[in-house]
């Protein structure tokens, strides 16, 4: 008898980090105007959570982050359709991607399909018009719909597709003149990147690295950039010089505090740029 209260006891004490459950306090899926999908996910893990697995939306993810409260990388890996994610001391957990797998064009009408357990809201680009709604709406704001759990679809176009056919030339007019303005402000950029790369001064950085108490990889690091002009994405830096994904992470954002460098984030990947 005392042999079978003790393994009831030690259960007792087992079971709530095996099935310790966590609490997603906001899922926001943002559209944008290609049909990609940023999902971010806000969770609170349960109080004695050692890991927790989050279904994942989607088949293909692009810049998956997995930070707790305060931005620190927390150590995840992939399992099937789900993240599993090791909690460490995090009290809120942000876990953000991209995919492309959320939404489906068909003529002008685009559409997003998710199945979530979770209640979420919908970022739709700006100018775009619902056309059909799976379900009652829990909120509308703006161009921000917030919807209930489950299988739920939500379509709608880019603004100019419904307008009538004879005022089809304006939107194509300002299309036109858009496209020109970026292409000229994009030609100067480049112009202006390129120049500002060629007068990059070799000796007056390494200079400025000797101020700084830099390790091995610190300066590896620096010196990979400064021979690719100045800027070279994050995954290029990892992959050249064979550093983990959180090691990496942390050495710019520790050279970032020292002046070093500037991130750059992009949509699907981040950049480190010099500063001279």
């Amino acid at each position: 008898m005392r042999k079978i209260m003790t393994l009831i006891t030690i259960t007792l004490l087992i079971v709530p980090l095996v099935s310790a459950e966590f609490t997603v306090s906001e899922l926001e899926l943002t559209i944008y105007r290609d049909g990609y999908v940023k999902v971010s996910y806000q969770i609170i893990p349960g109080d004695y959570a050692v890991q927790i697995s989050v279904p994942l939306l989607g088949e293909n993810y692009e810049n998956l982050i997995v930070e707790d409260e305060n931005g620190n990388p927390l150590n995840f890996e992939i399992s099937g359709n789900s993240v599993v994610i090791y909690v460490d001391d995090a009290q809120l957990i942000k876990l953000s991607y991209y995919t492309p797998d959320l939404t489906s064009k068909h003529g002008l009408v685009w559409t997003l399909n998710v199945s979530s357990p979770y209640p979420f809201k919908i970022v739709l680009p700006q100018n775009a018009i619902v056309v059909d709604l799976s379900d009652i709406p829990l909120s509308i704001s703006a161009n921000i719909i917030s919807m209930p759990p489950g299988n739920q679809s939500i379509s709608y176009t880019l603004g100019y597709g419904v307008e009538k056919a004879s005022q089809n030339w304006v939107y194509y007019l300002i299309t036109s003149v858009l496209v020109i303005s970026a292409v000229v402000i994009g030609i100067k950029l480049i112009s202006k990147r390129s120049s500002k790369s060629i007068k990059i001064d070799r000796e007056a950085f390494l200079k400025k690295m000797e101020n700084f108490d830099l390790n091995d990889e610190e300066k590896s690091v620096l010196l990979y950039i400064l021979e690719k002009g100045g800027r070279a994405s994050q995954a290029e830096v990892r992959n050249a010089l064979g550093l983990p994904k959180t090691t990496a992470w942390r050495m710019f954002k520790r050279l970032e505090k020292q002046g070093l460098v500037k991130i750059i984030r992009g949509r699907k990947e981040n950049w480190v740029e010099l500063r001279f």
